[in-house]
Order: C-alpha cells, then sequence, then structure tokens
C-alpha cells in the first residue's frame, strides 16, 4: 500500500488586510492627505460660519445672497442662483478631481489589483446599502414620506474625515490611510453613479448627446498631451452646460472629463521602455499633473464655498425636539452613525473570514472599527443629493442639513473616541515607516517589508 505525503514546500503567504503599498503609492497618499486635510479645515470653517450667518440677526442678508440670481434670463436654464451655481459650477471641479482620482486608482493605484480592490469595494458596498436600508426602513416605518432621500447617508467625506483626524492629532498607518482614502474614492464613484441614475430630472437625450462632442474633443487633446488651458477650458465650459441642459446632474460632466485624462506618463521619443503602472503615474502623467493643480482649487476653494451656502440652515424659533424626532432626521443620522459604521466593519470582517485573510500586523479591529465610524462623516455628497431629492431651500431640505451635520458630529466624536486611545502606537508606527537609515529618500519599511 501506497502512502501519500502531502508536499513539504513553503506555503504561500497569508493575505493581510491594510498592508503598505508600494513606495510611489505611499507618497502620492500623503500629498493627496495633505491637501484634503487643510480643505477639510476650509469646510469646517466655511460650515460653521454658514451656521453662525444664518442664525444671526443678518440671516436675511444670508438668505439674499443664496437666492440672488447673477444671470437672470440666461439661455440653456442657466439663470440659477448663487447657491446652486455654488452646487453645480464649483463641485463640477470637485469631481472632476474625483474623476482624475478614479482613474489613477483603477489604472495605478490600489484599484488596479483586484486582490487589494476586493477590501475597499466590498467595504464602499457594505457602507451604501446599509445605511441606505436603515434609512428606508426608518421612513417607512412612519409612513413612507421622504423615501426620496434614501441615498442621503451613503457617501463620505473625505476632506471632512481628514479635519477630525488632524484635530485629534492621529498617525494612522500608511495601509489604513490608504484604505480610507481609497474607501472614499469607490464611495464618490458610487454616489456618482447614484446621482446620475436616481437624480435626473426633466432628462434631454440630444443634448446629453451634444454634450459628448465636447468630453470626446477634451479626451483627444490630452491624450495626445495638448494642455492648452484655452481650448480644455472652453471644452470643459461646453461639456458642463450641454450636461446640465440634459437634466443630468451637471457634476457629472466633471468626472467624465477627469475619466479622460490618461494616467500613465507618455512613452519617451526615440523608443524606450513604456511606463509602469508603479512608476509611471509617479513620473509625470498628466492626470498627476492635472490633479496637483486641481485639487487646491477644489479643496481650498471649490468645497468650501459649497459648505457656505449649502450648511447654513436657520434652527432659530424651532421646536428642536420636534425637530430631532422627525423620521427624515432620524433616518439620516442612524444610517451615517450605524449604517456605515455597521456596514464597513461587518462586510471587512465577513471578507476577512471568507478569505481566511489577516489583519496587518500593525492594525487591530478596533483601529478598523473607528475608520468605520470615521466614514459616517457625511457632508458634501450627502447635502448635495438632499438638494436634488427634496428641492433646496424646502422644509425637508432644512431637515436634511440638520441631519448630516448632526450624523456628522456623532460619527466624528465617536470615531476620535475610538482612534485617540490608539495614537501611542500610531506613533511608533508612523516613526518606523518615516525612518531611513541609508538616507536614499525612501523609508526602509518600503524596501525591506520585515524590517522594524
Amino acid at each position: 500500500m501506497t502512502s501519500h505525503t502531502p508536499p513539504s514546500g513553503p506555503r504561500p503567504p497569508k493575505t493581510r488586510l491594510f498592508s503598505r503599498s508600494s513606495w510611489p503609492e505611499a507618497r502620492h497618499l500623503a500629498d493627496v492627505l495633505r491637501t484634503e486635510t487643510v480643505g477639510g479645515a476650509l469646510l469646517l470653517a466655511g460650515a460653521v460660519l454658514a451656521l453662525i450667518w444664518a442664525n444671526s440677526p443678518w440671516s436675511d442678508s444670508y438668505t439674499r445672497l443664496s437666492h440672488a440670481v447673477p444671470w437672470p434670463g440666461a439661455p440653456w436654464h442657466l439663470d440659477l442662483d448663487v447657491a446652486t451655481w455654488a452646487a453645480d459650477g464649483l463641485l463640477a471641479i470637485f469631481f472632476f478631481v474625483v474623476g482624475l482620482e478614479l482613474k489613477r486608482e483603477f489604472v495605478a493605484g490600489e484599484l488596479r489589483d483586484p486582490r487589494r480592490a476586493a477590501l475597499p469595494v466590498a467595504a464602499a458596498l457594505g457602507g451604501m446599502l446599509l445605511p441606505a436600508l436603515i434609512y428606508v426602513a426608518v421612513v417607512l416605518s412612519a409612513g413612507g414620506d421622504g423615501l426620496r432621500g434614501w441615498a442621503i447617508p451613503t457617501a463620505t467625506d473625505i476632506a471632512f474625515a481628514l479635519a477630525v483626524l488632524a484635530v485629534v492629532s492621529s498617525h494612522l498607518p500608511q495601509g489604513l490611510r490608504a484604505f480610507l482614502l481609497t474607501l472614499a474614492v469607490v464611495d464618490d464613484l458610487f454616489a456618482i453613479t447614484i446621482i446620475a441614475i436616481f437624480y435626473t430630472a426633466d432628462f434631454q437625450p440630444l443634448a446629453l448627446l451634444a454634450a459628448l462632442a465636447p468630453i470626446a474633443l477634451f479626451a483627444v487633446l490630452v491624450q495626445r498631451g495638448r494642455t492648452w488651458w484655452w481650448a480644455l477650458i472652453p471644452l470643459a465650459v461646453a461639456a458642463w452646460t450641454l450636461m446640465h441642459a440634459s437634466g443630468v446632474h451637471a457634476t457629472v460632466a466633471g468626472v467624465l472629463l477627469g475619466f479622460t485624462v490618461p494616467v500613465l506618463a507618455r512613452r519617451p521619443r526615440g523608443g524606450g521602455q513604456p511606463a509602469t503602472a508603479d512608476a509611471g503615474a509617479d513620473q509625470g502623467g498628466l492626470a498627476a499633473r492635472l490633479e496637483h493643480r486641481w485639487r487646491p482649487v477644489s479643496a481650498g476653494l471649490a468645497v468650501p464655498i459649497f459648505a457656505l451656502f449649502a450648511a447654513g440652515v436657520t434652527v432659530r424659533g424651532t421646536d428642536l425636539g420636534a425637530l430631532l424626532r422627525d423620521p427624515i432626521v432620524i433616518a439620516i443620522v442612524a444610517g451615517l452613525v450605524l449604517g456605515k459604521s455597521i456596514g464597513i466593519f461587518g462586510s471587512t470582517y465577513l471578507l476577512a473570514r471568507f478569505t481566511r485573510a489577516e489583519l496587518d500586523e500593525d492594525i487591530t479591529w478596533t483601529d478598523l472599527l473607528g475608520i468605520a465610524l470615521l466614514a459616517g462623516v457625511g457632508f458634501t455628497v450627502s447635502l448635495l443629493i438632499g438638494d436634488l431629492a427634496f428641492g433646496a431651500g424646502s422644509t425637508a431640505d432644512d431637515r436634511v442639513k440638520v441631519a448630516v451635520l448632526l450624523g456628522s458630529v456623532i460619527s466624528a466624536g465617536l470615531a476620535a473616541t475610538v482612534l485617540s486611545r490608539r495614537n501611542a502606537t500610531y506613533r511608533r508606527v508612523a516613526q518606523r515607516e518615516r525612518m531611513d537609515a541609508d538616507g536614499d529618500g525612501v523609508p526602509d519599511v518600503y524596501q525591506h517589508p520585515d524590517a522594524h
């Protein structure tokens, strides 16, 4: 009788969740988070100013400015008030940067590897489905009035979240920071899809088809490396205008334009090796250059101005008890605080169980809980969807603003409490991730993964 013994070769290494990415990716991540952290501080300042102004003796001036129409009687439905220009116009810059980041993630970032992409995609799906289900359940139990706002608690605001991390001085390990950013990027992709499909009003297919022409011309220019501002900006404005006229939310044009920009650096003239995904994106791809140019405009100007006109809700003379018992308010707060945290944590835990993956040695499940709670900070896209669902300035829209702000503050407070307890550990990990004993400009942990 012949006995069969299993092969004695080395076992394949187990999959590690939240492990460090490559050095070029880590350097890009640090640049993005630095800009978004500053932008988050400005966003918070805009939101606080809006609340103070809207509840001050000068609240009428805030209302008049928000509803002022700079160009009355303009063609193409462009007779919009200032608040709508902030939401539809300036946020197009924000979504253009989102499009650039999405393209980069799919071509050269975390999402290009299906094994690494599975985690943020699963977490983003869980973090969007459960808040939506909680919202629907709460609203249906109260009679069903307000179901159109089901998508409001599904969005994560990365700038607001990073501002919270800056306040608590948290030094998250690079793997967790990469997960948070990629999660937010995938979250934005799903949110854009929801806006385009479920919140399109008075659809005009001919205008939409016409919008594809300037987008195509924009694509031809950027693919050939032509960055003439006098050509690209008018094409972008034309695409935005026609998209707005089509009934599809105009910010979708920003995402589509961002998708057209090449990520990898072009092959040098005279022949040469084509750029790899890791090196090409890091060494001057057009998407990286445009993102470097426009991300500060988005984070430092577009989003804070949107916050100034979107967050101003007057609560003077309001029955706060009745407001906090409102089904829409309860549904949004529960969706952001409970739905986001349970959805992200639960989907990640299930993924780890089914794939038998292990957490990276520097990461614990408590860390993931803090990140999941932090993802409940929803602001920019949540307020935008609230405007689309109920109409800017409506009674329901005011309740949405209160709920989004309240849910975000609660989520931020809980996340800060959880993450701050591990700050000493995070500092030790961050110090190790910065150590460069040989002085070559690349931290040792990215050259020698087992270095401690």
